[in-house]
């Protein structure tokens, strides 16, 4: 959108009343959301071994102790 087209648009939302300027934000939340979403749930799963490499070869027991400031 051009800017004087996006400019145009926020000054009309700012002459509506609250209650019209809040429709609008849920309305555009749900356009929003439906143009992002995948359609699919996700899970935490789809994490699993990434960034193990950043691990390899350090010793967790002296990690933990110089994040928790033990000597």
């Amino acid at each position: 959108m051009a800017e004087a087209n996006y400019n145009r648009v926020v000054s009309e939302i700012k002459m509506l009343n609250l209650s019209d300027q809040l429709r609008l934000l849920e309305q555009m939340a749900v356009i929003i959301r439906q143009k992002t979403s995948t359609g699919r749930v996700r899970s935490i799963l789809e994490l699993k071994g990434k960034g193990k490499e950043t691990w390899k070869g350090l010793d967790v027991k002296t990690y933990l102790d110089k994040e928790l400031g033990k000597k």
